[in-house]
């Protein structure tokens, strides 16, 4: 399925997130904190600030965004802390530019939401 699919360029952001994800099969999700540290439509890499197990199939909220439980996967998880997420579902132009409005990377600096479109 992601073999075929369309690739999107990667931008640089930085926004605070949180990792949730059941923990064997239990009912209650458990949660950790990371940084969004780049992102497409269809995909986001992730730098944890410890090391942990991450498993296969995760959601990510993004709460400065307001925006919650998106589905992703795991692709690969790299050795410096990091790890790429592919979604589940393609974010929409409006949640990006959401994202990027709340980012503290300085190339987001003068972004301003749009508030007759919210």
């Amino acid at each position: 399925m992601y073999d075929r699919e369309a690739r999107y360029r990667m931008e640089e952001t930085l926004n605070a997130a949180r990792i949730e994800y059941q923990e064997r099969v239990v009912t209650h999700l458990a949660s950790r904190r990371c940084d969004l540290i780049r992102i497409s439509p269809s995909g986001a890499v992730l730098s944890l600030l410890t090391q942990f197990y991450v498993p296969q199939q995760f959601y990510l909220d993004i709460p400065d965004a307001r925006i919650a439980k998106i589905g992703c996967v795991l692709m690969k998880t790299f050795p410096n802390n990091t790890i790429e997420a592919r979604f589940l579902k393609l974010l929409t132009k409006k949640e990006m530019d959401r994202i990027f409005v709340f980012s503290t990377h300085p190339a987001h600096r003068d972004r301003v939401l749009d508030v007759r479109n919210w």
